[in-house]
Formats: C-alpha cells, structure tokens, sequence
C-alpha cells in the first residue's frame, strides 16, 4: 500500500506555479489525489496544499520542489498520521467532553495524550475515558511558574497541537512562543466582538440578537489570533446571559471540534494575521 502525504506550500506569486509544483510530482511518481490552490491578491502570496500518494524521499522531493519555486519559499511534506494533542481544561466540561467522547468513538484522528489542568475538578471525568490527567494547581504560584510546571509535563511528549477546551487563565508570551502556532483555543464570543471576559454578560449588556463562538490560534495578543472557525445562534430579549452561556456552549463544542479538524487534517495556513483555510 502507498504511503499518504500532504504537501503544503506557500510562496511569492508569480506565472507558471501549478505546472512547477506538479513537475517533481510527476518525475517522483507521485499521484495527485487532491489539490486546491489560492492568490492572495493583496500580499501577492500563492498557497498550494494537496494530497498525494506514492513512494518518496521527502526531503529530496522538497529540495526539488525549492530549486523550482521563488526564494523563502515554505513547504512542508508531512505523511498523513494520527495526530497528538494535549487538552487543557479548567471547571467546565462541556468542550472537554464533547473531544473526549470524540476521541473515544474514533470520530476524532487524533491521540489524546493527556489532560492537564489548574484544577482536579474534571478528573472524573477524564478518568472515564482511560487517559492520563495532570493537576497543576496555580495556587500561591506566580503565572511564570505555574507554566513551567505545565511544561515540564508538556516536555514528556510529542506534541502536534495543545488545545484550550476552556482554559480560562491567560497563557504568557514564553509560554505561546515554545508552542507557536500549536496552541488553538475555544472563545466564548463572536470575535473581535466581545474580548476577554464574560463575553456574555458583556453580549447581554449590549443587547446583541446573535451569540458565537470562535476558534483562534494563540498568539500573545489576547483573542486576537488568527481566526479558523466560527458560528452564531440567534437570541432575543427574553435571554438573560446566563441563558445565552447555556446556549453557546453547543456553539462552542461545534467550533471547536470543526477547528481541530481542520488543523489534524492539515487544512491551515497562517497569512499574517488571517487563515487560508483548504
């Protein structure tokens, strides 16, 4: 059976990028599953992402694939696997179950590693489902330390992607830049509507007729990061906020769930400060 890749690539735009692209592919034997390819009109960028099959040497592939396309040129092969995530999760469990029973019914390519968490709250849960959970108190602990303990535990694993299932402390900028890019979390807004706490007690007050979620990668500016996903369910005026953060949390569990798809399957790219998503 041939092996599976995904070939991301980003680079300058400029006459003739498909047919480069494709000529190593053809010369290496490879099969064309799936390709999708987009102009950003306004950076100049091209992003190419496709799907492939055949016996290669990837790095030799990728050097090939470099001497044709412009200078600072990105492009990543990876073979097409189960991916490794961490959850972080802090009192509420609704996100973190809906991954975990995912997980559990093989909806989800992915291996759980573990669960860590700033309390003990959602252990039980977790142990439901088999898998290890880390306890890192943050109490009497300044916020720099409390993340080195995290990461001293993170430092025992592979780790694709960490995904804040309701993390709700603030991550520091060491913190974000060992795991650049890695890092997606689930907000409880419409974003840029709404920023930091109580989205929804600040949605009520503003008396807002629709609620939504938003999956971002991490970056240090708070709810700022590129946007992967989101949706909104519509309210009135007999919804109180809390009625409204009764809502959402369907809204949440969707987008975040359609968010780590997307980033398992390898459908991402970062273009500053937006996403392209294939």
């Amino acid at each position: 059976m041939q092996k599976s890749y995904i070939v991301k690539i980003d680079c300058k735009d400029e006459k003739g990028l498909v047919y480069k692209i494709s000529e190593p592919l053809y010369k290496n034997n490879v099969n064309i599953i799936a390709n999708r390819e987009f102009v950003d009109l306004q950076t100049g960028k091209f992003f190419f992402r496709a799907e492939i099959e055949g016996d290669i040497d990837s790095q030799k592939l990728k050097q090939e694939l470099l001497s044709k396309l412009p200078k600072d040129s990105n492009i990543n092969i990876s073979k097409r696997k189960r991916k490794n995530i961490i959850l972080m999760c802090t009192k509420e469990s609704h996100v973190l179950g809906d991954i975990l029973i995912k997980h559990y019914s093989n909806e989800l390519n992915a291996n759980i590693l573990a669960v860590v968490s700033n309390y003990d709250i959602l252990k039980s849960l977790v142990d439901k489902f088999d898998l290890p959970y880390y306890f890192v108190s943050h109490e009497r602990l300044s916020r720099d330390e409390h993340e080195e303990k995290i990461a001293k535990i993170l430092s025992k694993f592979d780790i694709d992607f960490i995904v804040l299932a309701k993390y709700m402390r603030i991550l520091t900028p060491n913190f974000v830049k060992r795991y650049k890019n890695k890092i997606i979390n689930i907000h409880h807004s419409f974003l840029p509507a709404f920023i930091g706490a109580n989205p929804y007690k600040q949605a009520y007050n503003r008396g807002v007729k629709i609620i939504g979620a938003t999956a971002h990668i991490v970056t240090d500016s708070l709810d700022e990061g590129p946007i992967i996903a989101q949706d909104i369910i519509r309210v009135d005026h007999t919804y109180g906020w809390k009625d409204m953060q009764l809502a959402g949390r369907n809204v949440e569990k969707t987008v975040l769930s359609n968010a780590l798809t997307l980033a398992i399957d390898d459908k991402i790219f970062i273009n500053d400060n937006k996403t392209i998503i294939f």
